[in-house]
C-alpha cells in the first residue's frame, strides 16, 4: 500500500463539563491553564487518548500481531501484552535487529504509533559497563540504542476558547492510612479540582513527506480519522466521569497534494469556535472541508 499522497489538516472541538481533563502534576493536578486562565490540555495527553482508541480498535479487530496496526506506547492499564515497558516491548517486537540500521524500519512497519507520531529509542544497554581506561574513564562499547523517528502526524495542545472557571473542594478518604485507625492522619485529606464549563479546540496535520519515511498509509489517516470522534470513549475515570467529556465536532481538511493547496496556518485560521461550541467556517479556495459529528 501507498503512503500518504495528500496533504491532510484537522480540528476538533470538545466540551468540558464539571471534569479535570488534563492535570498539572506540579500545580496539584489543577486543571492546566495558560498565563491568561484559558484552559489547556497537553499534546501528549490528546495523542495518548488517540493511541488508546487506536488500540481497542486493534484488540477489537482481532489483535493480528503482524498487520501493522499494534501500540508501541501503551499505557499500564491498557496493555494488550505482557511488555510491562517499552524496552521490553522493543525487544519482544524487533528481537536482534533492535539496534541495527533496520531498527527504524521494522518498528515503523510493527506499530501504528510510531509510523504516525514517531518515536525515539533511547534505550540503555543491558550489558555491563566495559573496563576502566587508565584516565578511570569507561572503554568505549556498547552504550544502548538511540535512534530518533520523526513521525508525519503532529498534534497540538488543545486550548479553551473563553477563559476558565476551576472549582476545587477538599475531600477524605474512607479510611486512615496510618496507626490503628482512631486518629485521622494527614494523608487522610486532599484536593479535587474541576473545570466548571469549557469549550476546547485543537488542530493537527498529516505530512505526506514525512509519512514517506515512516510508511504512514492512507489507511493509517483513516484509522485516526475514525478515532478522533471517539476520543474519550472508555476513558472514565474519577477526574473524568462519564459524560464529562465530549467531543462536538471534527473538521477534516483534505488537500489535493502532498504539499497542500494553503498552509497548515492559514487553513485552521478558517475555523471560528464560539463559546456555546458552535463555529464558523470560511472559505478556502479548492478546499472543502468534511465536518464529523462526535461520537
Amino acid at each position: 500500500m501507498s503512503t500518504l499522497q495528500n496533504k491532510i489538516d484537522f480540528a476538533v472541538i470538545l466540551r468540558v463539563k464539571n471534569a479535570n481533563p488534563n492535570g498539572d502534576p506540579l500545580n496539584g493536578n489543577r486543571p492546566r491553564t495558560d498565563y491568561s486562565n484559558f484552559g489547556e490540555m497537553s499534546d501528549v495527553s490528546i495523542k495518548r487518548k488517540i493511541r488508546d482508541r487506536l488500540l481497542e480498535r486493534w484488540i477489537n479487530d482481532g489483535k493480528k500481531e503482524n498487520d501493522g496496526n499494534m501500540i508501541f506506547v501503551q499505557s499500564d492499564d491498557r496493555r494488550a501484552d505482557d511488555a510491562r515497558s517499552l524496552r521490553a516491548r522493543a525487544e519482544a517486537g524487533l528481537g536482534k535487529e533492535l539496534g541495527s540500521e533496520k531498527t527504524a524500519e521494522l518498528a515503523c512497519k510493527k506499530w501504528l504509533d510510531v509510523r504516525a507520531f514517531g518515536q525515539l529509542f533511547a534505550l540503555k544497554s543491558n550489558k555491563k559497563a566495559g573496563k576502566k581506561k587508565e584516565d578511570g574513564n569507561d572503554e568505549e562499547g556498547d552504550t544502548g540504542v538511540s535512534i530518533g523517528i520523526r513521525g508525519p502526524v503532529t498534534v497540538q495542545s488543545a486550548f479553551s476558547v473563553e477563559p476558565i472557571d476551576i472549582s476545587s473542594l477538599q475531600i477524605t478518604k474512607s479510611v486512615s492510612g496510618e496507626g490503628d485507625g482512631t486518629k485521622r492522619g494527614s494523608d487522610t485529606m486532599g484536593m479535587k479540582h474541576r473545570v466548571d464549563q469549557g469549550i476546547y479546540r485543537f488542530y493537527g496535520s498529516m505530512n505526506p513527506q514525512l509519512a514517506e519515511k515512516t510508511g504512514f498509509t492512507d489507511a493509517d489517516a483513516e484509522a485516526i480519522k475514525l478515532a478522533l470522534p471517539r476520543l474519550f470513549e472508555n476513558d472514565d475515570a474519577a477526574a473524568r466521569p462519564a459524560g464529562s467529556m465530549e467531543v462536538l465536532k471534527v473538521v477534516w481538511w483534505r488537500h489535493n497534494c502532498k504539499a497542500g493547496q494553503h498552509s497548515s496556518a492559514k487553513v485552521h485560521r478558517t475555523l471560528t469556535v464560539k463559546a456555546d461550541g458552535s463555529y464558523e467556517l470560511a472559505n478556502l479556495d479548492g478546499l472543502k472541508p468534511e465536518e464529523i459529528e462526535g461520537f
